[in-house]
């Protein structure tokens, strides 16, 4: 007599995993879809974005190439934070870094230059895509994001409010990127200032329960 197939239900540990690998997998997508539409807008694009842009400006690197190198940049500054990267902290800098330019590409079917309306409602949508994406993916707690890492890490060893940690250092990559012939503008004060409130609201939503 043949065996029979086995049609038991994976276990839950298998279930839980691929959950949070699919949430984290989107998220990871959508963040690289939201920077493209924060820079095509030209409004001024989030923080770490901008210094991508003044080192392509700089380098002559691709923006996507330009986004890799400053992730394992600020990945060797966890160790002196004894930070510990995880299976989303590496598909973070991976994913993100291979479809930025992708997507790059697609905003450059947008008519140029874009009418201020047309350029405010990417803005918008942006932030909005941003904010989502980023609760996704920390939601899926499979490791934070080499710069989530980094404010956590400083948090902790210097015992300071995340919020003034990660105003500072986003002031200083801001004034680098800048310097370096990135955008700031409109867009990079709307995104500072919403967010948060987004990721507030779509965080507790989106994550995965601690044990499932």
């Amino acid at each position: 007599m043949s065996a029979s197939p086995d049609v038991r239900p994976a276990p839950r540990s298998a279930h839980a995993h691929a959950r949070r690998g699919g949430r984290l997998l989107v998220g990871l997508v959508l963040y690289a879809a939201s920077v493209a539409l924060l820079v095509r807008a030209q409004l001024g694009s989030m923080p770490w974005a901008v210094l991508s842009q003044g080192l392509t400006r700089v380098t002559g690197w691709s923006f996507g190439t330009a986004t890799v190198v400053v992730s394992f940049a600020v990945l060797l500054c966890w160790v002196p934070l004894r930070q510990r990267p995880g299976l989303g902290t590496v598909a973070n800098v991976v994913v993100i870094g291979l479809l930025v330019d992708p997507f790059l590409a697609l905003t450059d079917l947008l008519p140029d230059p874009l009418p201020l309306a047309a350029a405010g409602g990417l803005v918008a949508v942006g932030v909005v895509v941003n904010g989502l994406a980023t609760a996704l993916y920390v939601g899926a707690r499979l490791g934070p994001g080499p710069r989530d890492g980094l404010m956590t890490g400083l948090v902790a060893r210097t015992g300071r409010p995340v919020r003034l940690v990660r105003g500072s250092i986003e002031v200083v990559v801001v004034a680098a990127g800048w310097l370096l012939g990135g955008t700031v503008g409109v867009g990079t004060l709307a995104y500072a200032l919403a967010i948060g409130p987004v990721v507030h609201v779509l965080l507790p939503r989106l994550s995965v329960p601690a044990d499932g």
